[in-house]
């Protein structure tokens, strides 16, 4: 389950040492605070090289027929699968994450995205002619994808697979946080037989290898995919070299639950929304907008909901949720936990400290907040943890306006009438909006508007954005 490569970088097609200097850090399980595992972390020289080696090798890739592409990410997805239990093991270690969720979300993330590119990448429109103007749809180059610990498999695999089949060549940053995942990936990636170059993985922090990858002038595109602050930062790295930019950051997305809406069932689907994977999602459903006049009724089923739930050894089958990914994280969501009960929302279930029973590890409460008010901090700063606001709303014209009164707009959740509830979503400002508890849809672009980044990734809409568009103007019909 753990990479026999850790103290190594993926370069060139061959896994080779870090140049001098570089360091080391320890990769904990966050569920016992015990190291599992170390890394080594890349420097500036490190990064260079890997972009070197991606540099060298676009020009062949990028010529290399579509069918071909494809063919690789066949192997790819073959071979994950393959490993799906290793993959599941190692998020199970690096993150906490409960034994069912590793291997049923996180692990089975990385595959459907795999498929859905497959898909997507087969029926892509590569060329087509207006009037007497080709238009082709050309990979941008060398991409530096840099991804987040929170969905390891989700994020590394809506990157490089749409990349790969555009016909980019990319450097790989996993979070240092969260790396041992990535290395299985890496030798999934080599086991396939990526041609040298063409994929290329270095560990580091953001400061060292992040702000080199997103700063030199050989990437064309940096894909970035994290906290706002730190999306703002790599911006502003990549300007000088007027880089494609493409990120998926922060949110605090609403979730709507209109007069009509069945509550019992809106409500602890709600919880259980933004209380998956810990709270750690992006888009998790975080601020739950209810009449004023159901504000009791929606509390006493949040809290039974949230208080069903099983912080506990990952290993534990009765267990439903892991711990948080790190000693800081923990005091930060904490910190607003404390923060929320400081400016007199009214604490429902949870609050600070360790759930009974657990005294090592960076368990949460889950944590209701009800009579949550606008101008709170917790309902304007993204907690990344189980923590549910409850907020009132009058009419639906005042949800509707609580909802958009944010920075953020990555995605939004509507429950009701099917009529009223398609209404709703369209007035909302967010990437995504989900009406009454769909399926996850893979083929759905997603990406966030304001503060929670640019562009969309999954399936054809990830392809579009690692393409240039060339014009052949003057073709023929």
């Amino acid at each position: 389950m753990i990479s026999r490569h850790l103290d190594q970088f993926l370069i060139g097609g061959a896994w080779v040492a870090p140049r001098p200097g570089a360091g080391r850090i320890g990769v904990e399980n966050p569920a016992t605070g015990a190291m599992v595992a170390e890394v080594a972390l890349g420097t500036r020289a490190d990064a260079e090289a890997a972009i070197r080696a991606a540099r060298a090798a676009f020009d062949g890739w990028s010529a290399t027929p579509v069918a071909a592409r494809l063919a690789l990410l066949e192997r790819v997805l073959a071979l994950y699968r393959a490993r799906m239990q290793d993959f599941a093991d190692a998020m199970r270690l690096e993150m906490g994450a409960p034994a069912p969720w590793a291997r049923d979300a996180q692990a089975w993330a990385g595959e459907v995205h795999l498929e859905a590119t497959l898909e997507a990448g087969r029926r892509f429109p590569w060329e087509d002619q207006r009037g007497t103007t080709r238009i082709l749809r050309e990979g941008i180059g060398v991409c530096a994808l840099i991804t987040p610990w929170n969905w390891p498999m989700n994020q590394i695999a809506c990157k490089v697979a749409p990349a790969l089949v555009a016909g980019c060549t990319m450097v790989l940053k996993p979070s240092e946080l969260a790396p041992l995942s990535a290395a299985l990936f890496a030798e999934v990636m080599q086991a396939a037989g990526c041609p040298p170059g063409v994929f290329n993985l270095v560990n580091g922090t953001g400061a060292e290898v992040g702000q080199v990858l997103a700063s030199h002038p050989e990437v064309d595109m940096v894909s970035f995919t994290g906290s706002t602050r730190a999306g703002v930062a790599v911006a502003q790295a990549a300007a000088p070299t007027v880089k494609r930019v493409a990120q998926e950051l922060g949110g605090k997305s609403a979730n709507i639950l209109l007069p009509g809406c069945d509550m019992a069932a809106a409500v602890a689907q709600g919880v259980e929304g933004c209380m998956g994977n810990a709270g750690q999602s992006c888009d998790a459903p975080t601020r739950m907008l209810v009449p004023r006049d159901r504000m009791a009724e929606a509390l006493e089923i949040a809290a039974q909901t949230a208080d069903a739930m099983r912080p506990g050894d990952p290993t534990d089958p009765e267990t439903t949720m892991g711990p948080v990914i790190s000693a800081a994280h923990w005091d930060k969501v904490l910190g607003l936990i404390a923060q929320g009960i400081a400016e007199g929302a009214r604490l429902v279930c949870g609050g600070t400290g360790r759930p009974h029973g657990l005294n090592a590890g960076h368990f949460v409460r889950p944590t209701v907040f009800g009579d949550v008010t606008p101008d709170m901090t917790i309902a304007r700063e993204e907690i990344f943890g189980p923590v549910l606001v409850v907020m009132a709303y009058d009419s639906v014209d005042d949800a509707v306006r609580i909802a958009n009164d944010t920075v953020y707009g990555l995605a939004a959740y509507v429950q009701g009438p099917e009529a009223e509830a398609r209404a709703v979503g369209r007035r909302l400002r967010a990437g995504q909006v989900s009406l009454n508890g769909p399926p996850w849809d893979v083929h759905a672009p997603f990406g966030g508007y304001k503060q929670s980044g640019n562009g969309r990734e999954y399936a054809d809409w990830g392809i579009h954005d690692f393409c240039e568009v060339k014009a052949l103007v003057g073709y023929g019909a």
